[in-house]
């Protein structure tokens, strides 16, 4: 049995970087009601700072269009119709936006190269000068709707995985660095504190990070922040029509990514850039079955527990399954990367969040498997999990913790998610996968989504509180202990034996 003392002289402080950012899919989705109702509760339950998605510049939004002059010829409209509507729904739930720039509009492209089943355009402009001048027009258009005060606290990133063919025509680093360079000094130009940056890549590239800051060393370029994107999934090993199968590295692979990513930007001319990570999660497939099990939010624990040690701020892909990269989804668990799935069930994953939402400020212990934190009311916070990457039942792992306690006596409250409990997942196979529930179902599936909650009280501490906690496989555990303030002898003539069966 593992056993931990912890004290309560440790002053460190643990930051939450994990909710500066959470990710959406293209940002059109925005116009739809369910979309809405689940960034509501996000937001009421765990406030996130910004959110970041695709497609501004995607033709669902249609910012731009063009139109005939009366003499024939053709001129640039810009419409703001659609994108005040999201960015206003954005700012009245206390959420900024982190602006990515992308895709093309298709009347401004090179080329008709697209991904996704909305087809973004991943081709340059056909036209540099247009390009810039449909980028001022946007971002002069935000501070005159928003204010110069609101808008340059909006990071704004130039475009999405630069690297990959799929994203950017011929992953041609030439060409980004020309749309880079064009697109800083055009922001920069309406406004020199606006914030940009890049080059928002994914993971097995890391020399364009070098060779992006040393661009931007020798051009003069504007760079104000490093983005980057993490997933730890390996090649699939099997793909069928719904779902998508990979096996995953350890977590520390990403842990020891970010590290190596930190070490470059250090070692190049820009040491002291920020540095984010814009979309991070296990598999970067959206029809991936393990983004809606309980294994997710266990193997993501310990990113959640350290990863703010390295980067500035990790954004979570995605908070909603209301996502369209495979198309429409088909199933309410269809492998969809968000924290919540379609009719506004929790995943595991969501759970996860939530009790790394209550931890305190004050940073007691941190290991591979748990985090204990504190609060200025003297209540003490702890997370604790057990990862299982191998198959089989059982594995359930015991581990006693010593905790410091001012009071002699405390009331304790654990709730928890496991294979058992708050998994949506495991009620929906057994109703036999429908891809269309019922009401009564999804009300079945909403019910079970929540946590394990078990208190106890407890009495005669002498300065010391010793839990053992047995963690079933996959476990996620948040534990919260309150000093007890006890009232019982301001009730006359209390006497809880006159009640039939106690």
């Amino acid at each position: 049995m593992k056993t931990v003392v912890v004290n309560d002289r440790s002053f460190a402080y643990f930051p939450k970087k994990w909710k500066y950012c959470i990710g959406t899919g293209r940002l059109g989705l925005a116009l739809q009601k369910e979309y809405v109702d689940h960034l509501a509760r996000l937001q009421k339950e765990l406030n996130f700072q910004y959110i970041r998605g695709h497609g501004l510049l995607h033709d669902d939004i249609g910012i731009y269009r063009e139109r005939k002059r009366a003499d024939g010829t053709v001129e640039p409209f810009y419409n703001f119709t659609y994108i005040d509507r999201i960015f206003d729904t954005f700012l009245e739930l206390n959420i900024r936006p982190f602006v990515e720039i992308g895709f093309m509009p298709k009347l401004l492209a090179s080329g008709e190269q697209t991904i996704f089943d909305w087809q973004g355009n991943v081709t340059p402009p056909k036209d540099y000068d247009q390009w810039k001048q449909l980028i001022q027009a946007v971002i002069s258009h935000f501070i005159d709707r928003y204010g110069v005060e609101e808008v340059t606290k909006w990071p704004f990133e130039i475009w999405n995985e630069p690297n990959l063919i799929n994203f950017w025509q011929h992953a041609d680093k030439k060409e980004y660095f020309k749309l880079y360079k064009i697109t800083a000094r055009a922001i920069k130009e309406v406004h020199p504190y606006i914030q940009v940056g890049g080059p928002a890549i994914c993971g097995g590239s890391d020399e364009w990070i070098t060779d992006f800051l040393q661009f931007c060393h020798k051009e003069e370029v504007p760079v104000d922040f490093v983005s980057r994107h993490a997933y730890t999934s390996a090649k699939p090993h099997k793909v069928t029509p719904d779902y998508y199968y990979q096996e995953l590295y350890e977590n520390t692979h990403m842990l020891d990514e970010l590290k190596s990513v930190k070490e470059l930007i250090q070692q190049s001319p820009f040491p002291n850039l920020p540095f984010h990570i814009t979309e991070y999660n296990t598999s970067y497939s959206p029809i991936n079955p393990v983004h809606d099990t309980v294994l997710n939010a266990a193997y993501l624990a310990r990113i959640l527990s350290e990863a703010g040690d390295i980067v500035d701020s990790f954004s979570y892909w995605t908070f909603s399954d209301v996502f369209e990269e495979a198309g429409v989804p088909t199933a309410p668990f269809h492998g969809g990367f968000g924290l919540i799935a379609l009719h506004g069930i929790a995943k595991p994953t969501y759970h996860l969040f939530s009790f790394f939402n209550q931890l305190g400020e004050q940073l007691l212990y941190r290991d591979s498997q748990m985090v204990v934190t504190k609060k200025q009311d003297g209540s003490i916070q702890l997370v604790v999990w057990n990862l299982i990457m191998e198959k089989g039942e059982g594995l359930e792992q015991t581990v006693q913790i010593e905790l410091p306690t001012q009071s002699d006596a405390v009331f304790i409250k654990r709730k928890t998610i496991d294979e058992t409990n708050g998994n949506p997942w495991r009620v929906w196979k057994e109703m036999g996968r429908p891809r269309f529930p019922k009401k009564n179902e999804i009300d079945t599936l909403q019910e079970v989504a929540q946590p394990l909650i078990r208190t106890e009280r407890r009495d005669g501490l002498s300065r010391t509180l010793k839990l053992e906690l047995t963690l079933s496989k996959n476990e996620v555990s948040l534990v919260e202990v309150f000093p007890i303030i006890d009232e019982t002898n301001t009730y006359p003539g209390l006497d809880d034996r006159l009640i039939p069966s106690y």
